[in-house]
């Protein structure tokens, strides 16, 4: 296996970027609002105009892909496939990919990648600053909806057990688009770029100048901005997973966003967070999610299928 650290502080993403001291290639950057997050894109380019151009292509694909995958936009593939009316429906390559990426995470991860969880989140509010705690019928009729064996996919038909199953791909999506950004502008010949879907940061090639990129991670549960760790990274992926980002307090207990299938409620993790540096960003985004379901022991076992991977761990 590859670099597989403990750190004394929790990590989370935050980009880092500089460029080198040079004055050619010019750094163009362009920000949107993709995913449920705050995007950003920095590519190198001789021309700035011609910069300018791809970043927008980018943007335009960032909301293609919003529109296959979102469970709560009306009118996405996704909300259609949740809302179908047969047993098999036919969907998208992209969304046959994501979907079976995360049939397969769910084998590996025993279970705790349940991409059927969509039930349990409808039933809890981690952005709006609701302290909410669901009833325990509510919880377990939602929990009897979530099995992720009762979903099939063979080529691009997916073929559902239940009628009532519902899928949701939040912990893959911006994985996936990172790797699909990437691909993108290599196939527009962008050779230096960095791509950070708040929280996902994905590298194509190097800094200009030959040095990485910088990527720092932020500290969890300090002022934003607060950065625990720096990576440097080329033509790398770097994803986070934490207790920290989404989370709210009732009656002295923290409650975060990571749910466990089993259990409806937040994951009784023993870490706080969980950096991937890897090849894909769909790899990093899948693997930081389930280290932090399956708890530093298992994780540390899984992750020996993955030499190439780069985790750190965080109690």
């Amino acid at each position: 296996m590859g670099k597989l650290t403990s750190l004394i502080c929790c990590l989370c993403i935050l980009s880092q970027m500089t460029g080198c001291a040079g004055s050619s290639p010019s750094m163009v950057t362009k920000n949107g609002i993709y995913f449920d997050t705050a995007i950003t894109i920095t590519l190198a380019a001789d021309n700035t105009r011609a910069g300018e151009e791809i970043l927008n292509g980018c943007m335009e694909l960032c909301q293609k892909l919003e529109g296959i995958f979102s469970r709560t936009l009306e009118g996405s593939e996704l909300y259609q496939v949740n809302h179908r009316d047969s047993s098999t429906v036919t969907v998208s390559k992209e969304l046959a990919a994501v979907i079976g990426c995360g049939l397969e995470y769910y084998r590996l991860s025993e279970g705790k990648l349940d991409i059927t969880i969509a039930p349990v989140l409808e039933l809890w509010d981690f952005k709006n600053g609701m302290d909410r705690l669901p009833g325990q019928e509510e919880l377990d009729a939602a929990l009897e909806r979530v099995d992720a064996s009762a979903v099939h996919l063979s080529g691009n038909q997916v073929v559902f057990d239940r009628p009532d199953t519902e899928i949701d791909l939040g912990a893959l999506v911006k994985g996936y688009a990172a790797d699909e950004l990437k691909a993108y502008l290599r196939k527009r010949g962008v050779s230096q770029a960095v791509i950070n879907l708040g929280g996902n940061v994905n590298t194509l090639g190097s800094r200009p100048g030959g040095t990485g990129w910088r990527v720092g991670i932020q500290k969890p549960f300090a002022d934003r901005g607060v950065t625990g760790q720096i990576l440097e990274v080329t033509d790398r992926s770097v994803v986070s997973s934490g207790t920290y980002e989404r989370y709210f307090e009732k009656d002295g207990t923290r409650y975060h966003h990571i749910l466990d299938p089993d259990t409806g409620y937040p994951a009784d993790t023993d870490l706080s967070q969980v950096t991937i540096v890897s090849d894909r960003s769909l790899t990093g985004d899948a693997l930081s999610t389930v280290c932090m379901l399956l708890g530093e022991e298992k994780a540390r076992e899984l992750l020996k299928e993955y030499p190439d991977v780069e985790a750190y761990f965080v109690p």
